[in-house]
């Protein structure tokens, strides 16, 4: 059988756990929104038309911020017309997702909603057929208290006290010929850099995210950011990231070692980041908001041009198995891994649109199995992240070469004492013994293993059967003589709460 080492040291330490690596993402997109966290008519909507079910269930999986309205949406969206009485808002075209839009749902609702939701708002701004003006009308109308036309417009909409929000996205994937207003490197560096310039004028406080490459094999990539920064740099706290990932071609072994390249990725934006800051002689160091990841069938997806137009179609509503709920994991702890400079991200989306709640219209509402491993994560996930340097077996992939079958990360929280072991094995033949040395924590006692795992690892959760796969306790598992013996299945994902007090 398969052996593993690593170690549990509270002086050896990556980053502070920065609460916003829990972020979601709704966009106007498919049934996100509308059937998914509005719907006005159905039997557990609130006064404000929000489905209270899922409200339920975001609280459950521990959403800290949400990016919102978008995503390429935003790119061709005006903002004036999801705000005011909703009978006078216009329904217009969206190109992006080739959907009819009602502005039923707009900033004030959206704010509304995460207000009851417990979430910090992330905005983003359209730099795509928009530009600097209309993006500080925007957010005149949103944090300005009062005395103006545009804070007492927002006023006079219900809105009395202004929203405050304070991270905002400069734009959307704008290096990406799909997306409306695609615009060169220089020509995004300039446009953010003005905006961003703006942005602190009105309030140096806010924090900012200038947009990076839209994946990392778009030609541009890395170039991309290293020449928007060079505009930017001054102005802005962050650059953001994007990645999607599925079984290309069936590759099963590749797509359980996504973890991989999503490491790769961070590492490759951070060393341009700091090129750059290193090029202009700027002691401030550039974070990352990898605020768009997820498992996505985008092979699935017949792509947007081949849509109807409609008002909120089914769209790439992905059922999520045993596998993609590890492999997800496994993502998790990656962005632990990197929490030295990761300080948000966002899994995309929350609901129905490649989401981990699903919801019928007029129906229920239910976890996908890759609800668990993230909910899990933000619960237990505080303090410290420790550098536990794990060794494994390795299994040879298509794509990325030799990558090891164990993906560990560890957290300590110094007020609990707890120190909390997140471990991913992706190996699928045979079970993994991981030995781990916890002589560094005195009095270490295990006293919770979770483990999401199944014989069958494509069975998916359904209206039906909404707990079919879900972590359950494996018992058994102690802490003797400074060191603790995890059997872990093939293809699962554990959580392991060591109590120290």
């Amino acid at each position: 059988m398969p052996t593993a080492r690593l170690t549990l040291d509270p002086a050896f330490r990556t980053g502070t756990v920065d609460r916003r690596l829990f972020g979601s993402f709704v966009e106007h997109m498919g049934r996100s929104v509308y059937t998914g966290v509005y719907e006005p008519d159905h039997p557990t909507a609130d006064e404000d038309g929000l489905r209270t079910d899922v409200l339920d269930l975001v609280r459950e999986l521990g959403v800290t911020v949400v990016r919102y309205p978008g995503g390429n949406f935003v790119s061709n969206y005006r903002w004036e017309d999801g705000v005011g009485p909703r009978e006078t808002r216009p329904r217009r075209l969206d190109l992006a997702w080739r959907s009819e839009e009602s502005n039923a749902f707009g900033l004030n609702e959206f704010m509304t909603w995460a207000r009851k939701a417990g979430v910090e708002p992330m905005l983003a701004v359209n730099l795509g057929t928009r530009g600097t003006a209309e993006a500080l009308d925007l957010l005149e109308y949103t944090n300005y208290p009062s005395g103006t036309t545009l804070s007492d417009l927002r006023r006079s909409h219900g809105a009395a006290d202004p929203h405050d929000v304070r991270m905002w996205c400069l734009g959307n994937e704008l290096d990406g010929p799909w997306q409306m207003g695609h615009k060169t490197a220089h020509e995004y560096g300039r446009i953010a850099a003005e905006t961003a310039r703006a942005f602190k004028r009105f309030d140096p406080g806010l924090e900012l995210v200038a947009c990076g490459s839209s994946n990392a094999y778009i030609d541009t990539f890395a170039s991309w950011e290293a020449t928007v920064l060079e505009h930017t740099y001054e102005f802005v706290d962050y650059v953001s990231l994007h990645a999607y990932y599925e079984p290309v071609g069936g590759d099963v072994d590749s797509f359980l070692a996504s973890a991989a390249e999503m490491d790769q990725m961070i590492s490759a934006v951070t060393a341009t980041a700091d090129h750059v800051g290193a090029k202009l002689g700027s002691k401030k160091k550039i974070k990352l908001s990898f605020d768009e990841w997820n498992v996505w069938y985008q092979s699935r997806f017949c792509g947007e041009t081949s849509l109807d137009w409609r008002p909120a179609p089914e769209l790439i509503e992905d059922v999520y198995d045993v596998t993609d709920a590890v492999v997800v994991g496994s993502l998790l702890v990656t962005l632990l891994r990197h929490a030295d400079r990761v300080g948000a991200a966002c899994q995309a989306q929350l609901a129905n649109v490649i989401a981990p709640v699903m919801t019928r219209p007029q129906g229920p509402a239910w976890r996908q199995t890759i609800f668990h491993p993230f909910a899990q994560t933000a619960r237990h996930a505080r303090g410290t992240v420790l550098r536990v340097e794990p060794t494994s077996p390795v299994v040879e992939t298509e794509r990325y070469g030799e990558v090891p079958t164990l993906w560990a990360t560890a957290t300590h929280d110094e007020e609990s004492g707890d120190v909390v072991l997140f471990a991913v094995h992706t190996g699928r033949e045979e079970p993994l013994v991981l030995t781990a040395d916890v002589r560094a924590l005195a009095g270490a006692r295990v006293v919770e293993h979770l483990v999401l795992h199944d014989e069958d690892t494509t069975a998916v959760n359904s209206a039906e059967q909404p707990d079919r796969v879900r972590p359950r306790p494996l018992d058994g598992t102690k802490a003797e003589d400074g060191l603790i013996t995890i059997k872990l299945p093939p293809v699962s994902w554990s959580m392991v709460r060591l109590a120290t007090r």
